[in-house]
C-alpha cells in the first residue's frame, strides 16, 4: 500500500566508472525504509526511485552514496522559472529570472552551472590525484631503497601502501556496512594487507598504484562513452532571439513558450521546435534525423530543436516547450532505454553474485589446503590466494553487456536509429522477417501526377489548368496532386465557383463559366467525358496500380490524368538489402490487389492486400508463429500490429507517434534505414558476445596461471582493470559504427 503513494525521485550521480558501481549504489539506496524501484543508469549517470514520503530523507538517500565514494546532486534541484530538460551531465543552472534585456554573452549555459557534475581531466578528480600520489609515493620509495638500504626501502613501501589504499579501504569498510562483503575495495584492501603481513611491502604498495591507476582508465573510458549523448544535448542552443513587438532580444533558449516567435538568422541553430511563419531557407536537420543533406523549408513547415538554417532568415512560433523539444524527447528515450536491460543483463548479473563469492571461496581453499594438506609453505599459498582475490572482481564481466548497449543507442541515435533499451536490440538482432505498411512506409504518403493523356485537340497545359480550376480548395490527396503539378509546370489556373463534390464520382465546378468536372473514368463514361478510345488506356493505367480521372466538359473529353502513391526512392534497395541479409518481407496494405501488386513488382516484395487493421493484427500474429518479426508503420494505423510484432519500428521525423508508440523509430524516413537498424542490432550483440568472452577468457587464463604461481598480485591486479578497459574500449568501437553501409 505504501507504494502507491511513493513518489519518483531523480538525482545525478558521478564517479561511476563500472556496472559494479551502479551495483553498490542500488544495494546501498535499496536498503533505506521506503525506498522502491532503484534504478541506475551508469551512461546518463541517473539513479531514479520511488520514495514514499516521511520515510527516508532524501539527504540520507545523497548521504549513503557519498559515503560509497561517489558524487551525488538532485536533478534540478534549483526549480527553473519554466522547468527544461536537465541534462544528464548538468546539475542546476544558473538562470535568470526574468529573460529581458540579457546579453547573450552573459547567459551561462547549464553545463556550466555545476562543474561539479561534469566529467573533469583525470588528474583533477579524487582518483586521479589518488594515481599521483600513489605513484610518487613509490617512486620516493624505490629512491629511498637505492639510496639507502633494504631496510629503509621496506618502510618506505609500507608507508606508500598504507597511505595509497586508505582512501580505498575507507570505500571498502562503508560497503561492508551496507551489506557488500564482496566489492573490488574490500578485496584490494584484504590483499594488500596479506601482502604486508607476509612481507611484500613492495609488491602491496605497486599493487595499489596499478589499482589506482586501471579505476582512472576505466572512468576515462566510461566518459568517452557518455559523450555521444551530451553531444545530442550540446546540440540545442543555449539563448534565442525572441521577436517581441518587431524587437529581437536574447533570452535563454529554456524560457521560451508556445506560442511565442522566434528569429532564427542564417548559421544559427533552430531554439526550439516549432512551424516557420516567415521565410523561406535550407534548414539541415542532419543533428536530429541524421540526414546529411539540407532540406528546404518555408512558411508551414515544422523545424526541430538544433536544426541549423542554412540560407535566410526565418521567423518560427514555438511549438513545444524547450523540455520537450526532439533532441530532449531523443535523450530522454536514450535514458530510458538504458534502464529497459537486455535479458542477457540479468542473467550475467545472477552469475555474478555467484562468481565472485566462489572465488573468495577458491582463493581460501588455496590458502588453506596446499600447507595443511601436503605441507606446502605457507607463505607461497597465502600470495596466491590473495592474487586469485584481485582477479576475482567480476566488473569486466557486469559491464559487458550495458557498455555495449550504450555505444548502440548513442551511435543509432545519431544516425535516426532509435532503439527503446537493450531488450530492443537484442529483438532486432534476430529478426527474420519485416512487415511493412505500404502508404508512408514504402511509398512517400502523397500521391503525384504520373501520366497526362489529352484528348484529340486539347494540349497537357488547358487539361492541367482545368483539371487544377475544378480542384482548387480541396484538401483531397488527389486534389493537392493536381494542384502541386500545375504549379510546378507554371499553368495558369482560372478563376473557378460552385465547386462539389459528387458521392463516389468526383468533383465538379464552374470553371470560365462553364461547368468541368474531375470525375472516375466510369462515371465519366455514362455522360459523355471520355473517349471509347481512352478507356483502354485508363484501364491499363489502374492495371499498373495507378488512380486515374477524366477531365471532362459538357460532352467534351478533356483527357486523363494519372496519379499514384509512388514508392519512396530507396524502398527497392531496402528489400534487397534486407534478402541479402537472409531477412524476408512483406507488404501489408489496404488497397485493393492491383494497386498493392503493381507496388509490390516494382519493389520486389511480397504483399497482402485489401487488409483493416484488424487483417494486420491477425497477420502479424500468423507471422510471429513462424519467426522472429519487425513491423515498419507509421505508428497510428498500424499501432496494434505495430505492438503485436516482436518489435514495432514506427517511421516520422520526431512525431510523437515515432519517439513513443513503437519500441524504435527510424526518424529519417529511410526505408535503408531498416536493414541499417537490423545491422547495428546484429553488430551489438557480437560486441556483447565478444565481451563475455574476453572477460570470461582473461579471467580463466590468469586463475590458472595465479594458481600454479606463473602470475603474481601486480600481474593480477592488471588483469582485472584491464580486462575492464578492454571490454569498455571494445563497446566504444560501435560509436564508430556506420549501419547504413552494406557490409
Amino acid at each position: 500500500m505504501a507504494t502507491e503513494t511513493a513518489e519518483r525521485r531523480e538525482w545525478t550521480v558521478t564517479g561511476m566508472d563500472c556496472a559494479a558501481c551502479t551495483t553498490k549504489v542500488v544495494r546501498a539506496v535499496e536498503r533505506l525504509p521506503g525506498v522502491s524501484d532503484v534504478k541506475v543508469a551508469l551512461m546518463t549517470e541517473r539513479l531514479s526511485l520511488d520514495l514514499v514520503p516521511n520515510s527516508t530523507a532524501p539527504e540520507a538517500i545523497e548521504g549513503a552514496v557519498r559515503k560509497l565514494g561517489f558524487g551525488i546532486a538532485p536533478k534540478g534541484q534549483q526549480a527553473l522559472r519554466k522547468k527544461s530538460f536537465v541534462l544528464p551531465d548538468a546539475g542546476p543552472a544558473a538562470k535568470a529570472e526574468d529573460g529581458a534585456g540579457e546579453d547573450p554573452d552573459l547567459i551561462a549555459p547549464a553545463r556550466d552551472a555545476a562543474p561539479a557534475l561534469q566529467d573533469k581531466v583525470w588528474h583533477r578528480t579524487a582518483k586521479g590525484r589518488l594515481v599521483i600520489l600513489t605513484g610518487a609515493l613509490l617512486a620516493s620509495a624505490w629512491l629511498i631503497e637505492l639510496l639507502t638500504s633494504a631496510e629503509a626501502g621496506y618502510w618506505a613501501f609500507l608507508a606508500a601502501c598504507l597511505i595509497g589504499v586508505a582512501p580505498v579501504g575507507k570505500r571498502a569498510f562503508e560497503a561492508l556496512r551496507m551489506g557488500q562483503p564482496f566489492t573490488i575495495e574490500g578485496l584490494m584492501t584484504i590483499a594488500a594487507g596479506g601482502a604486508l603481513l607476509i612481507g611484500a611491502a613492495e609488491e602491496a604498495a605497486l599493487v595499489v598504484f596499478l589499482f589506482a591507476v586501471g579505476e582512472v582508465l576505466e572512468g576515462v573510458a566510461a566518459g568517452k562513452a557518455r559523450q555521444g549523448i551530451r553531444a545530442l544535448a550540446d546540440l540545442v542552443p543555449k539563448t534565442a532571439l525572441l521577436e517581441v513587438a518587431g524587437q529581437a532580444r536574447a533570452v535563454p533558449a529554456d524560457s521560451l513558450q508556445i506560442g511565442q516567435t522566434v528569429l532564427v538568422r542564417p548559421g544559427d541553430r533552430v531554439p526550439a521546435d516549432g512551424d516557420i511563419t516567415e521565410g523561406t531557407s535550407g534548414v539541415d536537420e542532419s543533428p536530429v534525423t541524421g540526414e546529411s543533406v539540407p532540406a528546404t523549408r518555408t512558411v508551414g513547415d515544422a523545424v526541430f530543436a538544433g536544426s541549423i538554417n542554412t540560407e535566410a532568415a526565418l521567423r518560427v512560433r514555438v511549438t513545444r516547450e524547450p523540455s520537450d523539444n526532439t533532441i530532449a524527447r531523443i535523450i530522454r528515450l536514450v535514458e530510458e532505454a538504458e534502464e529497459a536491460r537486455a535479458p542477457t543483463e540479468p542473467f550475467i548479473d545472477r552469475f555474478s553474485r555467484i562468481y565472485m563469492p566462489a572465488i573468495v571461496a577458491l582463493s581460501a581453499l588455496v590458502i588453506v589446503v596446499p600447507p595443511l594438506a601436503v605441507g606446502h609453505d605457507w607463505t607461497t599459498w597465502i600470495y596466491r590466494g590473495l592474487a586469485l582475490l584481485l582477479i576475482g572482481c567480476p566488473c569486466a564481466l557486469v559491464i559487458s553487456v550495458p557498455a555495449s548497449i550504450a555505444s548502440a543507442l548513442s551511435a543509432g541515435a545519431k544516425r535516426g536509429l532509435l532503439m527503446k533499451g537493450g531488450a530492443v536490440i537484442e529483438a532486432a538482432a534476430k529478426v527474420r522477417h519485416v512487415a511493412f505498411d505500404k502508404t508512408g512506409t514504402l511509398t512517400r504518403g502523397a500521391p503525384v501526377v504520373t501520366d497526362m493523356i489529352p484528348a484529340p485537340g486539347v494540349d497537357e497545359a488547358e487539361l492541367l489548368a482545368i483539371a487544377a480550376g475544378v480542384e482548387t480548395g480541396s484538401s483531397h490527396p488527389l486534389a493537392l496532386a493536381i494542384l502541386r503539378r500545375a504549379a510546378a509546370a507554371a499553368v495558369q489556373v482560372p478563376a473557378a465557383r460552385d465547386a462539389r463534390a459528387l458521392a463516389g464520382r468526383g468533383v465538379e465546378a464552374v470553371v470560365e463559366g462553364a461547368l468541368a468536372w474531375v470525375a472516375s473514368p466510369s462515371h465519366a463514361a455514362e455522360v459523355g467525358g471520355i473517349d471509347e478510345a481512352a478507356l483502354p488506356r485508363a484501364t491499363a493505367l489502374e492495371d499498373k496500380g495507378k488512380t486515374v480521372v477524366a477531365v471532362h466538359r459538357e460532352r467534351r473529353p478533356l483527357g486523363l490524368i494519372a496519379l499514384r502513391d509512388e514508392p519512396r526512392g530507396d524502398a527497392a534497395a531496402a528489400v534487397r538489402q534486407l534478402a541479402a541479409m537472409g531477412v524476408g518481407a512483406t507488404m501489408l496494405t489496404g488497397d485493393n490487389a492491383r494497386t498493392a501488386g503493381a507496388i509490390a513488382g516494382d519493389l520486389g516484395i511480397g504483399f497482402r492486400a485489401g487488409m483493416m487493421p484488424e487483417d494486420k493484427l491477425a497477420a502479424i500474429r500468423e507471422m510471429n508463429g513462424k519467426s522472429h518479426v519487425m513491423m515498419i508503420g507509421d505508428g497510428i494505423n498500424d499501432a496494434p500490429a505495430l505492438k503485436e510484432a516482436r518489435i514495432g519500428i514506427a517511421m516520422g521525423s520526431g512525431t510523437d507517434v515515432a519517439l513513443e508508440t513503437a519500441d524504435g523509430a527510424i526518424l529519417r524516413n529511410r526505408v535503408t534505414d531498416v536493414p541499417a537498424l537490423i545491422r547495428l542490432a546484429r553488430a551489438t550483440m557480437g560486441n556483447i558476445r565478444q565481451n563475455v568472452a574476453l572477460a570470461l577468457g582473461l579471467k580463466a587464463v590468469f586463475l590458472v596461471t595465479t594458481i600454479f604461481g606463473i602470475t603474481g598480485l601486480w600481474i593480477a591486479i592488471l588483469a582485472d582493470t584491464g580486462a575492464t578497459v578492454l571490454v569498455t574500449l571494445n563497446a566504444l568501437r560501435l560509436l564508430a559504427l556506420d549501419p547504413t553501409r552494406e557490409a
